[in-house]
């Protein structure tokens, strides 16, 4: 039996309707009918159609109903559940299933020798069955070779490699982990708040018959499911369902076991409204007051907060190729050498690896992975977890709720350390921030600018090899400087796309003017690169560096302008006068190195030839300022008190030269 709601309307010009508040039919032809004609999701019928039965009314008029379409649940239900289930995993209340297909494989840049060595075997492998000769010495010569270069390059694995292989695409996830570890599995749903954050999956799962909450953030096999996951990047929501599911089983007595593998929390806007840093905060602080054992595996990487919001516990393992890390090693290189391609160096100094938590006692054990890592036999390296875990629980479940709340308070206090009134070397202060010890100081800048500003007005000719290798420096520093902004800015693709689509539109001719699509693009770089540059206290160094470029530029121009106002003025003045005044220089230099007094006719005739040369210079269209008398600088003071001196202490030592020899007599006589 179905239930429509009826709506009445006008038929034609016609008044006579019906209202029914609901109409119950069976199969036959009403019900037939009603269903069997539609109109914009309507169905109707005419009552006056000779097929039905006749309603007596002198007007004809129709019935519609709307049917309500059925919304299907996510989770579907079966219809025959097993209540007494003893084994497997409740799989309708999940929506991770098995992959259709295989995951391709992914090799990693550090992985490629031993890809091109397995190939090689593989190929004399068949070569050897193509011919029918007998190569298994060779064969197993090269494999066991093969199996010591991959023992080698897997036992001195850099930092930097092994967050790779923690971020490989074909690594076990969370719920991989917790398929091949647990016997019955029930995944639950929601933080009670009207959100299921996907990127954390929460569940009661069975491990040798005990019951365990399991909390995990859980990443995508692939494009698709790391979308719907948000790559395992939790929203407030996400840690609020971890909290609920903890204080579940903080009331039920189930211990509490966390998988730890996210880049961090979700930093966008919307989840910082909805408080991410206060859904972190409120798991750290109610995880220490939990009294059931809790237990950590980081399986992959755990970055920062977000990783630390369900590691708060009294076991932590951590599996071999996985990294903990407050900050991704590409943010650090970002922050402290303005550039992403120093993370290798940044991974190194931040000890993100197991191995370097073990050992300052961060990490309560590590958990070994097959050669190649965990996705090269994940059934393996799970069951490899599963020991783990069962082996803590064999030392927690021994501890009252007290003596865990207090296991758990001295894991922490214990972890680091601290000195007072011990001052710290002053060469380990400098090297915490290499950045910041390269960068010149101003005052050396100043200097240095005023050396090259008095080189470049001593220079006489364009070829002085100081200035010029100088200058040839500083704009091989400014060059690389500006690359390396513009990497730190995040405009290197900009810049490569633009110069791509230039080198396309020129054609190999470097005299295209630009269009103006590419100047418009030009034009929008410049403007965010200067707009970053012009922030206050970024890039002080490169700042510094262009003000002395400009600098020297600028002294350039003026020396470049002087040269040609003199090439000028001494094609405009005549062969007759520039012979007067090398007559008259050379006069006057003779009288001044022979002490000899100023003759008049001298001076008269340097001041009609000064008159002629400004008249010259006026009808060469130059206009003539003034005439300065060159005087020689007048040194400072101390200058003059310390030749006095020196004048003094040298009479004095020829004194008593002459007293010593006993010359004074004759001196006397000559004077």
């Amino acid at each position: 039996m179905t239930t429509l709601s009826l709506a009445s309307r006008n038929v034609g010009n016609r008044e006579c309707c019906l209202e029914f508040p609901s109409l119950y039919f069976t199969e036959g032809p009403l019900g037939s009918k009603l269903l069997r004609r539609s109109y914009t999701r309507r169905y109707g019928f005419w009552l006056d159609d000779p097929k039905v039965p006749r309603i007596k009314s002198r007007n004809r008029f129709c019935v519609t109903a709307k049917v309500k379409k059925w919304r299907k649940h996510d989770y579907p239900w079966p219809d025959d559940i097993d209540p007494n289930i003893q084994s497997g995993h409740l799989t309708y209340l999940s929506s991770f299933k098995p992959l259709a297909e295989k995951p391709k494989p992914v090799t990693l840049p550090f992985e490629k020798p031993l890809v091109d060595l397995e190939k090689k075997i593989i190929e004399v492998r068949n070569l050897a069955d193509e011919t029918g000769l007998d190569f298994s010495d060779q064969i197993s010569t090269l494999e066991n070779k093969y199996q010591m270069a991959l023992k080698d390059l897997y036992a001195h694995l850099t930092p930097i490699q092994r967050l790779s292989i923690a971020r490989h695409p074909n690594r076990p996830t969370v719920l991989d982990h917790i398929l091949n570890i647990t016997e019955k599995w029930v995944e639950l749903h929601g933080d009670r708040g009207g959100y299921d954050d996907p990127a954390i999956v929460t569940g009661i799962g069975s491990i040798e018959g005990k019951s365990y909450m399991c909390i995990g953030h859980q990443k995508g096999r692939n494009t698709k499911e790391n979308i719907a996951r948000n790559f395992a990047m939790p929203t407030p929501h996400g840690y609020r369902k971890a909290l609920r599911l903890m204080k579940y089983a903080d009331h039920h007595s189930l211990p509490i076991l966390t998988f730890v593998d996210t880049p961090g929390a979700f930093a966008d806007l919307k989840s910082e409204e909805l408080g991410q840093g206060e859904a972190i905060a409120h798991n750290l602080r109610t995880m220490f007051g939990l009294k059931v054992p809790i237990i950590t595996v980081v399986t992959g990487e755990g970055g920062s907060g977000g990783a630390l919001a369900i590691a708060c516990s009294n076991k932590m393992f951590m599996m071999e190729n996985s990294a903990f890390y407050v900050a991704s090693p590409e943010a650090c290189a970002a922050i402290l050498w303005k550039s992403s391609q120093a993370a290798p160096k940044a991974a190194e100094k931040l000890r993100i690896t197991a191995q370097e938590h073990y050992r300052l006692k961060i990490a309560d054990g590590v958990i070994p992975e097959p050669l190649g890592g965990a996705h090269a036999d994940p059934v393996w390296a799970s069951q490899q977890v599963k020991s783990a875990i069962i082996q803590a629980m064999k030392e927690l479940s021994n501890m009252s709720p007290e003596e865990l709340i207090h296991h758990r308070m001295l894991k922490y206090r214990h972890i680091g350390g601290f000195q007072e009134g011990i001052p710290i070397d002053p060469k380990r202060k400098r090297e915490m921030m290499p950045s910041q010890t390269n960068l010149p100081k101003p005052g050396d800048i100043d200097s240095e600018l005023e050396d090259l500003k008095q080189k470049i007005l001593k220079v006489k000719g364009p070829s002085d090899p100081i200035t010029a290798q100088a200058i040839e420096k500083l704009k091989q520093d400014v060059d690389k400087e500006i690359t390396n902004a513009f990497i730190s800015m995040g405009l290197e693709q900009k810049l490569e796309s633009l110069q791509l689509e230039l080198s396309k539109a020129s054609n190999g001719s470097s005299k295209q003017p630009l269009s103006r699509n590419q100047k418009e693009k030009v034009d929008k770089i410049m403007q965010e690169f200067k707009l970053k540059l012009s922030k206050p206290g970024s890039y002080l160094g490169l700042k510094q560096k262009l003000e002395k470029l400009d600098m020297v530029y600028k002294l350039i121009e003026q020396k470049k302008k002087g040269e040609e106002l003199k090439t000028k003025i001494n094609n405009k003045i005549p062969s007759e006068t520039k012979a007067k005044l090398k007559q008259l220089k050379e006069n006057w230099d003779n009288i001044i190195s022979n002490g000899a007094p100023l003759d008049k006719d001298l001076v008269e005739e340097l001041e009609r030839v000064k008159e002629e040369l400004v008249n010259v210079l006026k009808t060469a269209n130059l206009d003539v300022v003034g005439v300065v008398k060159k005087t020689a600088a007048t040194p400072p003071t101390e200058v003059r008190e310390k030749v006095r001196r020196l004048r003094e202490e040298i009479n004095r030592e020829i004194e008593k030269a002459i007293a010593m020899a006993g010359l004074g007599g004759k001196i006397e006589e000559l004077q």
